[in-house]
C-alpha cells in the first residue's frame, strides 16, 4: 500500500504552500507549524515531509530562522521527519541530524556537487539521505526551483543511484500545488530506470482518485507520495471523519499507536 506523507512547507516560521514553486503565489495555512505537525500525526501520519523554503533561497553563509521550528517538530513527534531546503554541505547535514531530523533531502547540492552526496552516504549511511529531483519538462531545477540546471532528471537519478542513493523524491514542478493530478508517466519513466532505489512521488495530487491512479506505478518502485494542498483543503472524504474541522479541540498530545520503522528504507 502506498504511503501518504503530509508536507509542511515553512516560510517565515509559518506553514504555507506555493503554487508551481512560485514564491509570489503563496497561501498561508497556519501560523503554528508545530501544531500542524501534531495534527497530521493525530491523523495517523507515519512520516512527515518538511521543506524549509527560506533556507532554499539563502546563501551559503546564512542560516534559516526555521531551524528552531524544525527542531521542535522533530522532538515532538514520534515518527520520522525528513527535511529539505538549503542543505548544501556536510555541516548542514550534521546540523539537521543534530536537530533530531531522521533524514535530509538534498536537491541543488546533488546537481552542483554530486561528490558531496557520496560523502554524506559514506559518513551517515544511505538511509539518512534522500535526493530531491525537482523537474520542469524533465529538466532539474535548482536554487529553490528558480534556476534551470541543464541536467536531465533521469540522468541525475542514475548517477545518484550509482553513488549509493536509495530514495528519491521526484517533484513535477508544473503540477505542484495545482491539484490537477500527478504526472504518473514521469514517475513511471524514472522509476523503471532505477535498479535499487525507490521513488516518492510529489506534485499534483488533488483527491483520492489520484492516489488510486498512482497505484499503477507501485510495481515500478513508486512506494509513497507527498501530499500538501489537497490535505490542507480537506479534499479527502476520510478527513470528514477525522478532526480537521475541530482541530482546536483535539488532544494533540495523544498520538496514534501506529508506528513506522524507516531504517534502511
Amino acid at each position: 500500500m502506498m504511503l501518504v506523507i503530509p508536507a509542511i512547507d515553512l516560510r517565515d516560521g509559518r506553514c504555507v504552500r506555493l503554487r508551481q514553486g512560485r514564491y509570489e503565489d503563496e497561501t498561508v495555512y497556519f501560523d503554528d507549524p508545530v501544531r500542524m505537525a501534531k495534527l497530521w500525526r493525530v491523523m495517523n501520519a507515519k512520516v512527515l515531509h518538511l521543506v524549509d523554503l527560506d533556507a532554499a533561497r539563502t546563501t551559503a553563509d546564512e542560516v534559516s530562522d526555521n531551524r528552531a521550528v524544525i527542531a521542535q517538530i522533530a522532538e515532538t513527534l514520534d515518527v520520522p521527519v525528513q527535511v529539505g531546503g538549503g542543505i548544501r554541505t556536510l555541516d548542514d547535514v550534521q546540523a539537521m541530524l543534530d536537530l533530531g531530523v531522521y533524514r535530509v533531502v538534498m536537491g541543488t547540492a546533488a546537481v552542483r556537487d554530486p561528490d558531496l552526496v557520496s560523502e554524506v552516504i559514506e559518513r551517515f549511511g544511505a538511509s539518512r539521505v534522500v535526493v530531491g529531483i525537482d523537474a520542469h519538462d524533465g529538466e532539474v531545477m535548482t536554487e529553490g526551483w528558480e534556476a534551470g540546471s541543464g541536467v536531465d532528471a533521469v540522468d541525475l537519478a542514475l548517477d545518484m543511484e550509482r553513488r549509493g542513493v536509495r530514495r528519491f523524491v521526484y517533484t513535477d514542478i508544473s503540477r505542484d500545488g495545482t491539484l490537477e493530478g500527478p504526472n504518473i508517466e514521469a514517475y513511471r519513466e524514472l522509476a523503471e530506470q532505477l535498479d535499487k532505489a525507490h521513488l516518492t512521488a510529489s506534485g499534483g495530487v488533488g483527491d483520492y482518485k489520484d492516489l488510486l491512479a498512482l497505484q499503477a506505478v507501485e510495481a515500478s518502485g513508486v512506494d509513497s507520495v507527498i501530499v500538501g494542498r489537497a490535505l490542507y483543503e480537506n479534499r479527502f472524504p476520510c478527513q470528514q471523519f477525522w478532526c480537521w474541522h475541530r482541530k482546536n479541540e483535539v488532544d494533540l498530545e495523544r498520538f496514534s499507536t501506529a508506528r513506522l520503522a524507516l531504517k534502511g528504507k
